[in-house]
């Protein structure tokens, strides 16, 4: 009979030997499982080696497969586990390998299972990076309904840019229909550039090098309201809204200033 809360402390705690041994096998399998299923993207490796790659993903597929079962078992909630952001990365790990069977060329996404590396931050006690992905994670999540208004208007500018295209241009000159034009103006306004598709008229050029110049302008938009919002959170309270779980106010603020709702310390 197998003791569940030592496996537990190996398996999930890194502040014993054994711990942190297993976690450190674990991340060496994991980089090289998912070296594996790169290379075996590469045509040429794929010819030579593809038997001896399939079944080294399937050996990884198998032990990482054990590795979830156990850990469900050995938690107190395993439905909580299963639920939580490293159940769902152990998860989507394996997963890719049986859906192949049903699906070929999905296994390629195996290469998800390298989220699975984010446990060194656990294993080599990098909490100081902590507080930085806190503040981090603060600046996101305050600045969450700038980000969409911003989204939204630039969502409504592509349509109404990418109607005007196709009105000037027309099917003649590639721009068979509206969607086919917004996709043009969603390259050209975020000045990807690709080229498939490009305006012949003057009309059409012109309104182009409005967009290119627009672009500029924009693109710069959501990297200064992220970055205003993390220069702020450092000196603003630690206190979370209890209702839309906003994050930067006042020091002295009990109430938040965005829906009303009380605060509480985080």
């Amino acid at each position: 009979m197998f003791d569940k809360e030592k496996i537990r402390k190996i398996i999930f705690e890194t502040d014993t030997p054994a711990g942190k041994v297993y976690d450190i096998l674990l991340i060496v399998t994991v980089a090289i499982s998912v070296f594996a299923v790169m290379i075996d993207s590469v045509s040429s490796i794929n010819k030579t080696y593809g038997n001896i790659l399939h079944a080294v993903e399937w050996f990884f597929t198998i032990l990482f497969t054990i590795d979830y079962i156990v850990r469900i078992n050995c938690v107190k909630n395993p439905s909580k586990y299963a639920r939580s952001f490293f159940g769902v990365v152990d998860l989507l790990g394996i997963l890719p390998t049986y859906l192949n069977m049903f699906l070929p060329g999905t296994r390629y996404l195996l290469s998800i299972r390298y989220l699975r590396m984010l446990r060194i931050f656990k294993v080599f006690m990098l909490a100081s990076y902590m507080e930085e992905v806190k503040v981090l994670t603060q600046a996101l999540r305050s600045s969450f309904r700038k980000i969409m208004i911003f989204v939204f208007t630039v969502i409504t500018i592509v349509i109404v840019l990418g109607s005007l295209m196709y009105v000037i241009e027309g099917p003649q000159n590639g721009f068979t229909n509206i969607p086919r034009s917004i996709y043009w103006a969603i390259v050209t306004l975020t000045t990807v550039g690709y080229g498939d598709i490009s305006p012949k008229t003057p009309f059409g050029q012109t309104l182009a090098a409005i967009v290119m110049l627009l672009g500029y302008s924009i693109i710069v938009i959501p990297t200064g309201i992220v970055t205003v919002d993390m220069i702020q959170t450092p000196s603003r309270s630690k206190k979370q809204c209890s209702g839309c779980t906003a994050f930067i106010h006042d020091k002295d603020a009990t109430y938040c200033k965005y829906c009303g709702k009380i605060l509480i310390p985080v």
